[in-house]
This record gives C-alpha cells, structure tokens and sequence, in this order.
C-alpha cells in the first residue's frame, strides 16, 4: 500500500511539470487544456467542437476563444456561434453588426444556418441594411436544403414571430 500511496505522489506532484523534455503528464482532456491549444493557434473539428460545450456550460469567454479560432479557420459552424454569441453579448459587447457579419460568412460558405440566421438578420435589418427580398431568398435556399426552421418560417409567410420568441422583439424593433 505505501508503495502505491508514494506511485500516486509523485504521480500528482509531477503533473503539469516541464522539463527539458516538455511538459510532463499534461492535462489532455481538460477545458483548460483546449483553451490553451487554442490561444495557440490550433483548430481542429473536435477541438472545434468544445467551443459548443464551453458555451452550453455558461463559459462564454472561454467558447469564443475556441469558436472564433475556428470561424476564421472556416468552420461555418464555429462562425454561427459567434454570431450568437455577439448577438447575445455572450462573453464579449452586444454587437448585432459583427453577429450579422458571421452569418453572411457562413452563409457565403454554403451553411444553411449561415442562410437562415443571414436571411433573418436582411429581412429585419438587423446588424445589416435591411433587404427583405435578399433575406427571402437566403431562408428559401436554408429550406430547400432541409432546414426544418427555414421550412417553418417559408410556411408561415415569413412571419418572423413563428420563429422567434415575442419576448426579443424588443432586441429587433427600429431604434431611432
């Protein structure tokens, strides 16, 4: 038993330790340990793919140093969530314009969501110069490519109500 006991020691005392050699038994599966790859410069899918974990944790922080590494690496996933996460001021300033500005690079990429949140974000000129008929056409081509949301909305005659809560219109009304 005193051996084990002494194993698990010098185990835990020479976790995270560097030397000449590099780090000795680093932290692999923490989120600490993405956040770092990240800082330095690594993406990666399922690096990529915390940033969605770190955001539902409520680390907002944290989830847009992995997600906007991601986006401006081309994950068209990645830049959706920034988008929410600007549009939300999660982690950062509210800033409708830059939300905006991930869903057009996402939509221009091919993403659907890209399309749709885009889409939305025209018809109501919403961090964007409002283009209804450009908006449109953004949500009809999410739904012909099987987004169930840009499906609704198309079924309810674009009636942005169907598909968000009456409790943001205060977020999207006119301000002037």
């Amino acid at each position: 038993m005193k051996h084990i006991l002494a194993v698990a020691l010098t185990i835990t005392a020479t976790s995270g330790w560097a030397d000449e050699f590099g780090k000795l038994n680093p932290d692999e599966m923490t989120w600490q340990h993405f956040v770092e790859r990240a800082e330095e410069g690594e993406t990666g899918m399922v690096l990529c793919s915390m940033g969605y974990a770190l955001t539902k944790s409520g680390d907002h922080a944290s989830a847009r140093t992995l997600l906007e590494n991601c986006a401006n690496d081309g994950y068209t996933g990645a830049m959706t969530w920034m988008s929410q996460l600007d549009n939300n001021g999660l982690g950062g300033e509210y800033n409708p314009d830059a939300a905006a500005e991930w869903d057009r690079r996402a939509a221009e990429a091919g993403d659907p969501v890209g399309k749709f949140n885009y889409g939305i974000a025209l018809m109501r000129g919403h961090g964007v110069n409002q283009d209804d008929t450009l908006g449109r056409q953004l949500v009809d081509e999410a739904a012909g490519e099987g987004l169930v949301i840009a499906q609704r909305l198309q079924s309810a005659d674009y009636d942005l109500d169907e598909v968000t809560p009456d409790a943001d219109n205060w977020k999207y009304a006119p301000s002037f």
